[in-house]
C-alpha cells in the first residue's frame, strides 16, 4: 500500500535536516540519511498530483531552555542559520513550497502543528494549520524525522485537529533513546487513527 496524493492532501516533510540526518549532525538519528531517497520519492508522487507540500525545519536560538546546557534535555541543534538547522542536501525542494519553522522563539517544537514553552508548558501554533485550511487540505501525509518526537507529535496533533493522517514508515527514522521508543511511537499514532503505511 503507498501514500495517495491528491489536491486536498498535504505532504509534511518534517525536520529533514542537517544536524539530525547528517552523521556529523549534532543530533544524527542513525541510519536517517538512508530515508531521504524514500522522501523523495513521496516528495515527487506529491508534486505530480498536485498536492500541497510543507517542509518543517526546526529553528532554535542559540540558548533556549529546550537544550540541555540552558537547563533542558537536547543537545544543542537547528541554530537558526547555522549549517546544522539547513536542509539535507540531497533532499529534493520544491520551488514555491511552504516552510514552517518551530521552536523559534526557544519553544519546544516538536509537532508541526504547535509549539510549547518549556518553562511554563504554555501552547501556541505555528502557522500549518491555517496553511492547510485556506488550501482546502483535509488529509496529510508524514515523512521524516524524528519518528519518536516530531513525527509523532504531528501526527498526533493532526488527529486531533481533525485531519485524516497517513506515517509512511519506509520514510521516517527514530532516535530511539530507549530501545524500541520508535515502533512504541508508530503504534501510539496508529491508536489515535493515523494510518500506516
Amino acid at each position: 500500500m503507498a501514500a495517495d496524493y491528491d489536491a486536498t492532501t498535504a505532504l509534511l516533510v518534517v525536520d529533514m535536516q542537517n544536524d539530525f540526518a547528517d552523521p556529523s549532525g549534532s543530533l544524527y538519528v542513525a541510519g536517517s540519511e538512508k530515508i531521504v531517497d524514500c522522501v523523495n520519492q513521496e516528495i515527487g508522487w506529491a508534486a505530480d498530483a498536485g498536492a500541497a507540500i510543507v517542509y518543517t525545519q526546526d529553528w532554535h536560538p542559540p540558548s533556549t531552555p529546550h537544550f540541555a546546557k540552558d537547563g533542558g534535555v537536547w543537545p544543542v541543534h537547528c541554530v537558526g542559520g547555522t549549517w546544522g538547522a539547513e536542509p539535507h542536501p540531497a533532499l529534493r525542494l520544491v520551488p514555491g513550497a511552504d516552510v514552517v519553522r518551530k521552536g523559534t522563539g526557544g519553544e519546544d517544537g516538536y509537532s508541526a502543528f504547535s509549539v510549547r514553552q518549556p518553562t511554563t508548558g504554555e501552547e501556541a501554533g505555528t502557522g500549518l494549520e491555517d496553511i492547510l485550511r485556506a488550501r482546502g487540505v483535509t488529509r496529510v501525509v508524514i515523512v521524516g524525522l524524528a519518528t519518536d518526537y516530531c513525527v509523532k507529535e504531528t501526527g498526533l496533533d493532526a488527529r486531533r485537529l481533525g485531519f485524516e493522517a497517513t506515517v509512511v514508515t519506509d520514510a521516517v527514522g527514530a532516535v530511539d533513546l530507549r530501545p524500541g521508543d520508535g515502533e512504541r511511537a508508530l503504534q501510539a499514532v496508529q491508536a489515535a487513527g493515523v494510518t500506516l503505511v
